[in-house]
């Protein structure tokens, strides 16, 4: 068992209950990386955690033993101008848990202790699930999204791609009073949690082809459209289906392609991107230790940490796996 030592006078030390495997995981997992970004040197991974607390340094006054707590991975400098413009998810001095975007790389949170700032934890009711606690940090992903996006009541709104995020996007967009949902993926199974996260409609791009540019019809007939696969020709679909005057919200990271600049030009979409979050990690907790948002669907399994290898390859595999995560308690 890890033995991180006594906190620090403004730290705690929180017992890892669940810890959610993410797409970023299994990039290192697979390749040694994403893009630039690739693993110097021995790197624990994981930053969607949740757990116990079971020490407080001196100076903390608002946590105490056996709170349940949702960790927040993203740690900003709070000195650089963009941090100093109430930009911090867009900070140049970030330190995010489970990253080799630094060297040393910012090692991860999937172990059985760790000693954390106080002031990256949110504090949970007795009765939250550690389960849904952790699916914290991806939710915020996507409140940050639907806030890029700006109001959704009574909107049309479509979401291409259902994985983890885009199925935490739907969840988000129905919260914010979407009026109608459209889900799209080129898979069944991924649809099947999209209509239990709660999309009116879903479409099998890869079957069903004329289904997908009937909602083109008349110019456009989706309000807001969240791209959330990464792919290039998702996003160029998406010109497609947008209303003129529409919103398109990137969330997805993916490889470079050619966007249709007639149809954006002539039909005035604004295209908008969304990266990680800042103040929507608190709202995501708070929003799921409520109950207000119910994040069940997504979780496929919940394998012991003795068994990351076989937890990690099921995570890889999206017929059988939405969101799968380790349990270190």
């Amino acid at each position: 068992m890890d033995s991180p030592g006594v906190p620090e006078d403004h730290a705690v030390t929180v017992r890892i209950d669940k810890g959610g495997i993410c797409g970023s995981d299994l990039h290192y997992y697979h390749h040694g990386g994403f893009g630039t970004v690739k693993i110097r040197e021995p790197m624990v991974l994981g930053h969607e955690v949740a757990g116990t607390v079971v020490a407080v340094g001196k100076a903390v006054g608002n946590f105490a033993l056996n709170d349940k707590v949702a960790v927040n991975p993203s740690m900003p400098c709070n000195q650089c101008a963009y941090c100093r413009a109430n930009m911090r998810n867009q900070c140049t001095d970030m330190r995010f848990f489970g990253s080799a975007m630094r060297f040393p790389h910012q090692q991860g949170l999937f172990r059985q202790k760790i000693n954390l700032p106080a002031e990256q934890l949110v504090r949970l009711s007795a009765q939250t699930s550690m389960e849904h606690a952790a699916c914290s940090e991806p939710l915020a992903v996507c409140l940050h999204a639907v806030r890029q996006a700006g109001p959704l009541s009574g909107k049309n709104v479509m979401v291409s791609g259902c994985g983890p995020i885009g199925c935490l996007t739907i969840m988000a967009a129905a919260h914010s009073g979407a009026h109608w949902i459209t889900a799209s993926d080129l898979s069944q199974p991924p649809l099947d949690i999209a209509v239990q996260a709660g999309a009116n409609t879903v479409i099998d791009v890869a079957r069903n082809t004329g289904e997908f540019q009937h909602l083109a019809k008349n110019k456009g007939t989706q309000d807001v459209i969240f791209e959330c696969s990464g792919s290039p020709r998702a996003l160029a679909g998406a010109f497609e289906v947008v209303k003129p005057g529409g919103t398109i919200v990137t969330v997805g990271l993916g490889g470079n392609g050619e966007l249709p600049l007639s149809l954006a030009v002539t039909k005035e979409v604004k295209m908008i991107g969304s990266f990680r979050f800042d103040p929507e990690f608190r709202q995501a907790a708070e929003l799921i230790d409520r109950g207000m948002i119910d994040v069940s669907p997504l979780i496929s399994a919940v394998l012991p940490f003795h068994d990351a290898q076989k937890a990690f390859d099921l995570a890889s595999d999206r017929s059988q796996s939405m969101k799968v995560q380790l349990d270190f308690s």
